[in-house]
């Protein structure tokens, strides 16, 4: 697979058509240079109203939904399959010795992708991307993703990648050293940098719709009606999960939680998807059902194989969702 420029909210908007704008889940171009974020907001409708355009979305923010576009038109379902907008595929099975392909994968988005937005702006969060995940667009337009076995850099309107094969070899391409310092729940040590990582197209394939996935759903639940102080979905490199928090800190601080959807840990073997509530739970409710933390989860085998895994996470955020904020 030979990469190529991507610049996914303008390959959106051509798809659409004139009077209308596009909202997608991956991060775009052009480099987002104001704080706090840094980056593009997938949920946002902004300055689409001021310009009496119709705002295609994926999810309830907008004027129009993907889905709506894709149940009329197979070349539209046939765009946002992949890109998890719409027409929402089932997750495969787990691959053979995942933990351990698992986990060279995490060290290679802890010790040195995360690295690569962090040198320019402070930030180390990433995100998903098609296939994979990467960084938001920081600098000159530059964007480091991981896709198929590659390490992919994107500047502008050029493309240079790497087969994965050690840290070491990743670290000399990327230009950044294989650690880090930003201490996070569940990191992992670099360890042998001359070791070769176990990373190949069906474990970042695996991972990718894992991701995808999460991002759609936590995305929707971004847009959930009176949701207090949202944050924005992002992929935690320490931990390797895709999470967004939401609920009043300040004023009722029991409602905040963080939902999220894991790819496993040495708690959980497999992917599964979480619910950390801030303040305390009934422990009288077997909702709250995980042993390693104070909160909720719901395994892979629940989703793996649904036509429409997204509806059962959203689901099951929601029902921790209402239990912690009454609505």
């Amino acid at each position: 697979m030979t990469p190529t420029v991507r610049h996914p909210q303008a390959e959106a908007d051509s798809l659409v058509g004139d009077g209308r704008i596009a909202r997608v889940l991956e991060p775009s171009p052009p480099t987002v240079l104001s704080g706090p974020w840094f980056a593009d907001d997938p949920a946002a409708v902004g300055e689409a109203d001021q310009a009496n355009l119709q705002v295609v979305t994926p999810t309830s923010s907008g004027d129009l939904r993907w889905a709506d576009l894709a149940a009329a038109d197979d070349k539209v379902a046939a765009f946002c399959q992949p890109r998890w907008l719409a027409d929402h595929k089932a997750l495969s099975a787990v691959p053979d010795h995942y933990p351990v392909r698992r986990d060279d994968l995490h060290r290679l988005a802890y010790g040195l992708v995360s690295n690569t937005r962090k040198a320019a702006n402070g930030k180390f969060g990433l995100r998903w991307t098609m296939g994979g995940f990467g960084t938001p667009f920081f600098g000159n337009d530059i964007q480091v993703r991981v896709e198929d076995r590659l390490l992919v850099i994107q500047q502008g309107d050029r493309v240079y990648s790497r087969p994965i094969t050690t840290l070491r070899d990743a670290s000399e391409f990327l230009g950044v050293e294989a650690t880090s310092d930003q201490a996070e729940h569940d990191t992992v040590a670099p360890g042998d940098l001359d070791r070769p990582l176990t990373v190949d197209e069906e474990l970042v394939a695996f991972i990718g719709d894992w991701f995808g996935m999460a991002t759609a759903t936590l995305e929707e639940l971004r847009c959930t009606p009176g949701a207090a102080d949202p944050s924005r979905v992002q992929l935690w490199p320490g931990h390797f999960d895709v999470a967004v928090e939401t609920g009043d800190a300040d004023r009722d601080p029991v409602t905040r939680a963080t939902y999220g959807a894991s790819p496993g840990d040495a708690a959980h073997p497999e992917p599964y998807l979480y619910v950390g509530p801030w303040g305390p739970v009934d422990s009288n409710d077997p909702f709250w059902n995980d042993t390693a933390f104070t909160g909720a989860s719901l395994p892979y085998t629940a989703l793996v194989g649904n036509p429409n895994p997204c509806s059962i996470a959203l689901d099951f955020y929601r029902q921790a969702y209402s239990r912690l904020t009454g609505s």
